[in-house]
């Protein structure tokens, strides 16, 4: 099963996508994207360290997301990718403006090869105004193709708002709509 979780900035994506690889019964990898470039992204990624089970590993890769899926799919593993826009974002800054579209089409081309459970999770950045700066617009753009291309090739989308799961597509297996995901952490 692969899916895709949406939601914007603390809205439960990411227990959703726990609760989600917990109830698989399968061995779980963790994929995290964030590069912490100051204090607050290092209390941000130490907040989702201690919301992890023990037993699960952990690989950070930021930017060869196509080849790490690749590399750690198996049958009987569920693979959570957290988080997609922030992958986004460290392609979008690398110093090679090419990277991106190669990565992209890395990433994409790997997914129906995965064997296993796939949870992907990424920011919904595309529901309010249209930003002013080049780079903010890029970047909503990208996002949105990005989401519109792996919802295609999901067997289920889940969009989350306010902690509450909204099925958009797929089977709501392990995915309890009515109950809201959990308690927002603080920085």
């Amino acid at each position: 099963m692969k899916t895709l979780i949406l939601g914007g900035v603390r809205s439960g994506k990411s227990r959703l996508a726990e609760r989600i690889a917990v109830a698989s019964g399968r061995q779980v990898v963790y994929v995290a994207t964030a590069v912490a470039g100051d204090a607050e992204m290092l209390r941000r990624i130490e907040v989702h360290r201690r919301r992890r089970p023990q037993d699960w590993l952990v690989v950070e890769e930021p930017l060869a997301l196509g080849q790490t899926l690749g590399e750690l799919a198996a049958p009987r593993r569920c693979l959570v990718v957290d988080c997609l826009t922030l992958w986004l974002t460290n392609l979008l800054s690398h110093t090679d403006p090419a990277r991106l579209g190669s990565e992209r089409v890395a990433f994409l081309e790997v997914l129906p090869t995965l064997a296993g459970d796939l949870v992907l999770v990424g920011n919904e950045t595309n529901m309010g105004v249209i930003p002013l700066g080049e780079l903010s617009r890029r970047y909503c753009d990208e996002a949105g193709l990005l989401h519109q291309a792996l919802a295609a090739r999901c067997d289920r989308v889940v969009l989350v708002v306010a902690g509450l799961p909204q099925l958009l597509k797929g089977s709501s297996d392990n995915v309890n709509t009515s109950q809201v995901v959990g308690v927002v952490d603080k920085f």
